[in-house]
């Protein structure tokens, strides 16, 4: 899995309830786009680093911007 800054993260679950969490991608620790990502989460407005795991999808944001954590 590769992305890129600005990028969208959708993490879909259907344990225990199905969930979905959105968030975009504000910053690479890998300079290929190789995880790990630092996320900023829409819902609850916070950010977290994550290793996207087999229920994870990136899609392509190439015009978004997005400042990052201050």
């Amino acid at each position: 899995m590769r992305a890129q800054v600005g990028d969208e993260l959708i993490v879909e679950t259907a344990v225990p309830v199905p969930s979905r969490r959105v968030g975009v991608i504000a910053g690479l620790k890998n300079a290929d786009g190789s995880p790990p990502y630092l996320v900023h989460w829409q819902v609850g407005d916070y950010y977290s680093l994550i290793f996207p795991g087999p229920d994870t999808l990136i899609t392509v944001r190439r015009n978004a911007r997005h400042a990052g954590p201050a």
